[in-house]
């Protein structure tokens, strides 16, 4: 059974401002159209959902430069990086004004063991962590969308965090279809 709201908040239907985010993050949000962003997070969880299942496991080993993630890595990246931006929108959306460190994205994908998984399996996780994003985010209502916080030592509110998940997903998915995909030899 999946929870679903009768209507989407209001704020869901605006756009964060630029002080609701560092400037950091603008290349993330402002690469999202349109404002109902739990309507864009769940039509992103498909997308992403049929981009890896059309890829075989020799395609997720995949690096297209010698310094760069593999395709496994960068879709683990993503998932990481949506548990820690859902975390500190979870922990502001309930108030709580404690200060929250940065991630050092290289050492979680160094010790994510994302090549040592299927494809499928990231996949699946990847469905999994968005549904539990969606539900995090179908649950806030309204002014607390704007609740602040603070994370990597720069304020952020909610909504925001909303934007920037949805941003840092299409961000990897469009290196995925730009840079990896097309490089990839046939077999």
């Amino acid at each position: 059974m999946s929870f679903m709201p009768a209507k989407p908040s209001p704020s869901t239907q605006v756009r964060p401002e630029p002080t609701e985010y560092a400037a950091y993050y603008e290349k993330y949000v402002s690469l999202i159209v349109g404002n109902d962003i739990v309507a864009i997070l769940d039509g992103q969880r498909m997308l992403m959902t049929q981009l890896l299942a059309a890829r075989s496991e020799r395609e997720g080993n995949f690096r297209y430069a010698a310094d760069k993630w593999t395709l496994k890595e960068v879709v683990g990246h993503v998932i990481d990086a949506e548990r820690v931006f859902s975390y500190r929108a979870l922990r502001f959306s309930r108030g709580d004004k404690t200060p929250l460190e940065s991630f050092e994205q290289d050492e979680y994908v160094k010790n994510g063991g994302f090549n040592e998984r299927t494809l499928a399996d990231l996949a699946d996780e990847f469905a999994n962590v968005r549904s539990a994003t969606l539900a995090l985010f179908r649950a806030v209502h309204g002014d607390t969308w704007q609740q602040r916080g603070v994370a990597s030592r720069n304020e952020v509110t909610v909504r925001a965090l909303a934007y920037i998940i949805a941003g840092h997903e299409l961000h990897h998915r469009r290196i995925l279809e730009e840079k990896y995909l097309p490089a990839i030899p046939r077999a």
